[in-house]
This record gives structure tokens, sequence and C-alpha cells, in this order.
């Protein structure tokens, strides 16, 4: 088994690799958005510290792209292209099995469908330069480190975990476009009550209760009393916004441990999904 060879690699070293650059993938997924956010978030599909289409993507970009890696532009053009069709394959295939999204780019130019967006494609490409130049020796060389028969244990041992990981994420990931629905109504209900708070407390921004005409002009003609306003509401909005994602969390725990989990790693779980079938739905109808 260790011998079968795929494009020239045998699987040893493709096994070994996968399962490095999945946790160097996690690694940087999980650490840039929970910097992002303030808090741990664990990015990975799994439970375990592994992201799994950062190691299909890593392997699949480094064995296609082998032979034009003496050549930077053409190793930067296939990079952009080969990372991409995996991502945007990936996605199709995600939305079909699981009837949601996982990514979506719809709020950024040059996007198509939601799936792949043109930033993104060719950040892929310096990505894969980095890959051939940096990164790869580096997972090479930790390979090297230790002996082969360890390494065979090592991948048996971490493959049924991830196996038996892997099998409760998907079983949990199957559920999510029956019980989201649900979770999106009740926060429906959760967010015109807090909606009515949020104008509240921003209409009283800025303002003392009994402010008569004249302050409330001579306090809008003050540019940095404007700005404080300004901060305040967004602070305000910004507190909303976590106070109902807390609330989402909370319900999500009801359903599942791996529920929650998704819809934190996730907060706009499906979104992306939605926009995409509502838009099939216009074109059926315009036709």
């Amino acid at each position: 088994m260790w011998d079968l060879s795929v494009l020239g690699i045998d699987f040893y070293h493709l096994i070994n690799w996968f399962i490095i650059y999945s946790f160097f993938g996690w690694v940087w997924e999980t650490c840039y958005v929970s910097v992002k956010s303030g808090k741990y978030v664990n990015r990975g599909f799994i439970n375990g510290p592994f992201c799994t289409i950062y190691g299909c993507g890593a392997v699949s970009v480094y064995a296609i792209l082998r032979p034009v890696s003496g050549n930077l532009l053409w190793l930067y053009v296939g990079g952009v292209v080969v990372a991409t069709a995996l991502e945007y394959v990936t996605a199709v295939l995600m939305e079909s099995i699981f009837h949601t999204s996982w990514w979506d780019y719809s709020d950024n130019k040059f996007n198509f469908q939601g799936r792949i967006c043109l930033g993104a494609s060719l950040g892929w490409g310096f990505f894969t330069v980095l890959l051939f130049k940096v990164l790869h020796p580096i997972v090479e060389y930790i390979v090297a480190l230790y002996p082969v028969f360890i390494g065979e244990i090592g991948v048996c041992v971490i493959g049924i975990g991830y196996v038996v990981d892997f099998s409760f994420s998907v079983a949990a990931a199957f559920h999510i476009h029956e019980k989201l629905p649900i979770i999106e109504a009740a926060m429906e209900q959760a967010k015109d009550e807090m909606l009515v708070r949020m104008h509240e407390k921003v209409a009283s921004v800025g303002f003392a209760r009994e402010a008569t005409l004249e302050s409330v002009k001579e306090r809008l003609e003050d540019v940095e009393v404007l700005k404080e306003m300004e901060q305040k509401r967004a602070a305000i909005a910004a507190e909303f916004s976590a106070e109902l994602q807390k609330k989402k969390e909370a319900m999500a725990a009801k359903v599942g441990y791996n529920m929650q989990r998704f819809v934190k790693a996730y907060p706009n779980l499906n979104r992306g999904y939605k926009l995409h079938n509502l838009k099939k739905l216009r074109n059926r109808k315009e036709k």
C-alpha cells in the first residue's frame, strides 16, 4: 500500500504531507479567525486540529504542478487555475451533499456564484509559489525526521481517529439544512426584539433626555461630537451583533455539540447557498 504511486509520488509521502498540511491549514485558519473575532474558534470541519481542504489542496497542487516548478510564472498561473478549480469543485460538492455553503464571496468584487472570486484566486497563485519555495521543503524535512515505520504507525493511528471524527462531523453536517431554518426563524424573532432596544439606545446617543432644539443643532454642528456619536453607534451595533451570535450558538448547542461548533466557526453558514438558489429561482421565473 505504501509504495502505491500517484503522479510519481508514493502513497506514504502523500499521506504524510496531507496530514501535515491539514494541520498547518487548521493552525492558520484557527489563528486568523480567532484573532479577528477575539475568541477561540475551531475552523476545521472536524473536531480535531485538521483542515482537510488545505491538506487536499496543497497535496493536489504540488502533485499537479511539479512539472512546472522551475518556472515561477507558470507556477503562479498554474496555482491560480488549479487552486481556483479545486475551490469551486469543493464548494459545489459540499453544497450538493450538505445543502449549505461553507464560504461565501458574494460581497467580494469579481466573484462567481459566491464560490470563487478574483482576489482569492490571485492569492492562491502567491500561496502556490510559497508552497513550492518555502513550505514544501519544510514539510519534506519534517517527514524525513522520523523513521518510516514510525510514520506508518502514526498515519494509521491518526487515520483511525480522523475517520471516526469525520464520520460524526458528516452526520451532524447532513442535518444542518434541516436545523438551520428553525434556528434562523427563532433568531428573527429575537432580532426584532433586539432591534427595538438598539433603536432606543442609538436614539439616546449624544443627546440629553430633555434636549432642546437649540442644543441639538449645536451638537450636530460639532464635528468631534458627530465622530463620537458615530463611534458609539458602531459600538452598540457590534454589541448587539455579538449578542445575537451568542444566542444563535446557544440555540445550536441544544441540537448538538457539532452543530454549535459549525455555527460558531461559520457565522454566515448557508448564506451563499440561499443566495445562489434565490438567483436560480429568479432566472427560472424570468424564463
